[in-house]
């Protein structure tokens, strides 16, 4: 046994790679990427979600949900996401059934000098329990490597695993199967140290996944996805104990208008704001079961009762001024000739397009920090086969004019650089206005030193 752990940290550490990922929404934009269970351990974030892969003859089942493999992500600004490489892997779990594609959705969390990573599979030894059952793997440090255990958790079958440590200590794990339970963990976390519940006073019609419990001034919210109609809406209910009775009280999140049947959450508070991790199937819009992972902003009402949270593009974080802005990502838009495409249909990981098709079109991107120093000159990476004209301003469409950049008629993408640019310090709203009615493609836009 004790060899087996060590080729296994060994396999781990080898694969492990740490790649820097500027993103909005999706946070990951390299991969896909679901079910993110978001936690602040010491100043940074890290985000745990499950990761689609398209399933193949022989690789998955066709048409559904395929995942073999974990990967955690971190940052300590919300807007540079390191990807430390895959943590856990099916072949590497003693228990898992070999080839059966369904590491779904997990959690992690630290107690007492360790980090404790729940996942659900599908065991090979289908008489310890039928359908899927929620191991651990562990760790020292929250990026791995992680040392799965030789058995899952005894009394556990289902999916969608959530630890949550009460203030007096005592911690609790959470799952769904038809139904959500809760049941008490022992000190070792490893173990169930009650029987596990039902968490009653939820709706009875339709389905019930994904919990994920936390506290704030004395309340315990319990979150949940939940089918009301045909797909998944977030939705919440309230308690004064981990363990309820629960109130539904509302809904965090709304049904995705594009029809994307799931999604899967976290809620956290990181440097006095809350936030909220979701996803949907932006790098997938026809296919639902390839899903990338998103975050917003999310505020309470003063009786404690959470603000419904609208999705955007833009998602969190401050973006620097001098780095590849993907005004894709926009936080406004123009009701008439401005739109979003991919840039490449077969290769949608290489992200969007700008495209502004008359004049008065625009697109703004909010909380771009320009520094105190004035930026040397503006490139914006752009096409227009008729060539055209972009203004840039800040705060509005009508607000203060940073530069006029001219868009040379052509076939191909050009970089533009104008070194005529005025400038506003601090942090911004940008908009790119079109001056005619020529098309033009933007990619991105840079402030240059």
């Amino acid at each position: 046994m004790r060899i087996y752990i060590v080729l296994i940290c060994l396999q781990v550490l080898l694969l492990n790679s740490t790649m820097q990922l500027n993103a909005q929404n999706p946070l990951i934009r390299n991969q896909f990427s679901a079910d993110p269970t978001a936690r602040v351990f010491g100043d940074r974030v890290y985000v745990y979600p499950s990761h689609d892969i398209i399933a193949k003859e022989g690789r998955g089942r066709v048409g559904w949900f395929c995942m073999e493999d974990y990967h955690v992500f971190s940052s300590a600004n919300l807007t540079d996401w390191t990807d430390h490489g895959m943590i856990v892997h099916q072949d590497n779990v003693p228990w898992v059934k070999p080839n059966s594609y369904s590491m779904w959705a997990p959690d992690c969390f630290y107690f007492k000098g360790k980090y404790y990573f729940y996942f659900p599979s599908m065991p090979k030894d289908t008489s310890y329990t039928r359908g899927f059952t929620v191991g651990v793997a562990i760790a020292d440090k929250p990026e791995g490597p992680f040392v799965p255990q030789p058995m899952p958790i005894s009394n556990v079958r289902g999916i969608d695993p959530n630890v949550f440590i009460d203030k007096d200590g005592q911690a609790y794990l959470y799952w769904s199967q038809g139904n959500i339970y809760g049941a008490k963990l022992k000190e070792n976390m490893v173990e169930l140290a009650s029987d596990p519940v039902v968490l009653g006073e939820l709706p009875g019609k339709g389905l019930k996944e994904g919990p994920y419990l936390f506290e704030r001034n004395g309340t315990y919210y319990l979150t949940y996805p939940h089918v009301e109609n045909k797909i998944e809406r977030l939705e919440y209910a309230i308690g004064n104990n981990p363990l309820g009775p629960f109130r539904v009280t509302g809904v965090i999140m709304d049904e995705s208008p594009s029809g994307c049947w799931t999604n899967h959450h976290s809620i956290i508070q990181f440097k006095d704001q809350w936030y909220l991790f979701y996803h949907h199937n932006d790098y997938s819009p026809k296919f639902d079961k390839a899903r990338s992972i998103r975050a917003d902003s999310l505020f309470f009402n003063t009786d404690g009762t959470i603000q419904k949270v609208v999705p955007t593009l833009r998602g969190i974080g401050v973006t620097n001024a001098h780095t590849q802005i993907q005004i894709d990502r926009y936080s406004h838009i123009s009701d008439k000739g401005a739109s979003i495409a991919f840039l490449d249909t077969a290769n949608r990981f290489q992200g969007w397009k700008t495209v502004l098709d008359a004049a008065g079109a625009w697109v703004q991107y909010n909380s771009v920090d320009f520094g105190k120093k004035k930026p040397a000159s503006v490139t914006v990476r752009a096409l227009s086969v008729n060539g055209g004209s972009l203004q840039i301003r800040i705060q509005g469409p009508y607000g203060p004019l940073l530069a006029e950049v001219p868009i040379t008629a052509g076939n191909e993408w050009q970089l533009v650089k104008t070194s005529k640019l005025e400038f506003k310090p601090g942090m911004q709203n940008l908009v790119v206005t079109a001056m005619n009615n020529s098309q033009i493609e933007i990619d991105w836009v840079s402030f240059e030193q």
